[in-house]
C-alpha cells in the first residue's frame, strides 16, 4: 500500500468543493480524516445533483471518499467541546469557513496555535485576509470572472464564458494538499507547525498571468498581453465529417507532417509557417490554417492518419462518450461498488501509479453523522457524556 501519510490525522472543517478536494487528496495518500459537518449538512450533498437518498450527489460522492464523518453543532457548548478535543487529536486542521466565523468559534489559526504550536493550520479563503476583497463571499464561477479566466474567452470569442466545471476549486484544492504536505515535511525536520493561508483569487490570477502576461512580462513590453495561440478563435476542436477532433502541432516537424496529411502541401514553402518563430509572428494566419474544418473524412479516419504521422490527436469526447473511451475502459478508471445507503455507485480510482499499482480508492463517503458515536468514544468521552451531547443536539448521529 502506498500510504506516505499513514498516521497523520486531518481535521476537515471544509465543505462544498475546494476543501474536500484537498482533504480527499490527503486521504489518497493514507491520511486519517475526520470530516466535521454541521446539522444542515455540506451543501454539496444536494447541490451537486440528484441521488437516490438526496444526500450523496455525484460530486460529493467522489470528493469525500476515505473520510469519517461526525456531525456537530459548533454553536453549542458541547459541540465546541468535542471540536476542541478533535483539534488536540489532529496533526493538520483544514478549514474554508469565513475567518470571522472561525474566530468566533475559537477555530482560527491564532487561537489553535497559541495552545498547539506544532499544529499545521491551513485556511482556504476566497480573497485572503488582507486587501479590499478580504472576507467577501465567493464561489467558483465568481472567481473565474475575477481571475480573468472568463475574460480569456471574451478575448477569443467576443463574450466571456465560464469553464463548465469547478476549475478554481479543483486547482486550489490540489495546491492546498501539496502545501500541507510541504508543511508536514518541514514539521518532521524542525518540529514546528505552520499557519497557512491559500487565497483562491490570487492563486488563480497567478495561473492566468503566468500564461497570459506574455509579451507584457518585459520592461518595456515587447507586445500585447495574452498568448495569441491560445486566444485565437481558431484554437478549437476541429469539425470532421461526423464529429470533432482535437490536436496540437507545435514543432516544425509536426507542422510539416500536418500539412502533408491534410493535403496542404502548397503551404510547405510558405515562409510564414516554416519555423516556430515565423508562426509566432503570423499566429493569426497560422491558426486559421490549423483550425480549418476537416469535413472530408470522419473523426476515426483523421485519427488514423494523424497517428500514422505521429501527431498528437484525440477525439473530442462528450460526457457520454468519455465513459466509453476504450483506453479508460482498458485501464479500469471507473468501477462500481455498493454504497451503504445509495446502492451501487461509480468509483473513480486513483490516477497515480506507484510501483506498478494504484493506491486504494479508500472507503465510501458516508451519511452525515455516520461515525459520530465511534469518534466520541475514541476521543475519550464517557457513555454519559456521549448521551448528553446527543440529548443537547450538540452532536448528531445518522438515523
Amino acid at each position: 500500500m502506498f500510504e506516505p501519510l499513514k498516521g497523520i490525522n486531518i481535521l476537515d472543517l471544509t465543505a462544498v468543493v475546494v476543501g474536500p478536494v484537498a482533504t480527499w487528496r490527503l486521504g489518497q495518500y493514507g491520511a486519517n480524516i475526520i470530516k466535521v459537518e454541521n446539522p444542515s449538512g455540506d451543501l454539496m450533498r444536494g447541490l451537486g445533483g440528484l441521488s437516490p437518498t438526496g444526500q450523496h450527489a455525484g460530486a460529493y460522492l467522489h470528493l469525500n471518499r476515505g473520510k469519517r464523518n461526525i456531525c456537530l453543532d459548533l454553536k453549542k457548548p458541547g459541540g465546541k467541546q468535542i471540536c476542541e478535543r478533535l483539534v488536540g487529536w489532529a496533526d493538520v486542521i483544514v478549514a474554508n469557513m469565513r475567518p470571522d466565523a472561525l474566530a468566533r468559534l475559537g477555530l482560527d489559526a491564532e487561537s489553535i496555535r497559541a495552545s498547539y504550536p506544532d499544529k499545521i493550520y491551513c485556511l482556504i479563503t476566497g480573497y485572503g485576509t488582507d486587501g479590499p476583497y478580504a472576507g467577501l463571499p465567493t464561489y467558483d464561477s465568481v472567481l473565474q470572472g475575477a481571475s480573468g479566466i472568463a475574460g480569456l474567452t471574451m478575448a477569443r470569442d467576443g463574450k466571456p464564458a465560464y469553464v463548465p466545471m469547478l476549475i478554481c476549486d479543483h486547482v486550489v484544492g490540489e495546491i492546498t494538499a501539496g502545501a500541507i504536505m510541504a508543511a508536514l515535511m518541514q514539521r518532521q525536520r524542525t518540529g514546528e507547525g505552520a499557519s497557512m493561508e491559500i487565497p483562491m483569487f490570487e492563486t488563480m490570477a497567478s495561473f492566468v498571468l503566468q500564461e497570459h502576461l506574455a509579451q507584457q512580462s518585459f520592461v518595456p513590453p515587447v507586445g500585447p498581453a495574452g498568448d495569441l495561440r491560445l486566444l485565437s478563435p481558431h484554437n478549437q476542436p476541429v469539425k470532421t465529417r461526423d464529429g470533432y477532433v482535437s490536436f496540437t502541432i507545435n514543432t516544425d516537424a509536426q507542422v510539416r507532417a500536418f500539412l502533408h496529411v491534410t493535403g496542404k502541401q502548397a503551404l510547405l514553402s510558405d515562409a510564414r509557417f516554416s519555423t516556430v518563430a515565423s508562426r509566432a509572428k503570423y499566429v493569426s494566419e497560422w491558426f486559421e490554417v490549423r483550425g480549418a474544418p476537416l469535413e472530408n473524412k470522419t473523426t476515426d479516419e483523421w485519427l488514423a492518419l494523424f497517428r500514422e504521422a505521429d501527431l498528437p490527436a484525440m477525439p473530442c469526447h462528450t460526457l457520454q462518450t468519455l465513459v466509453e473511451d476504450p483506453h479508460l475502459k482498458a485501464v479500469e478508471l471507473l468501477g462500481v461498488e455498493e454504497h451503504p445507503t445509495e446502492g451501487k455507485t461509480a468509483v473513480i480510482r486513483s490516477t497515480i501509479q506507484v510501483d506498478g499499482k494504484y493506491p486504494s480508492a479508500r472507503s465510501s463517503p458516508v451519511p452525515r453523522g455516520w461515525d459520530t458515536k465511534d469518534v466520541l468514544k475514541e476521543l475519550g468521552f464517557s457513555p454519559a457524556e456521549q448521551e448528553s451531547f446527543l440529548t443537547q443536539k450538540a452532536a448528531h448521529i445518522y438515523e
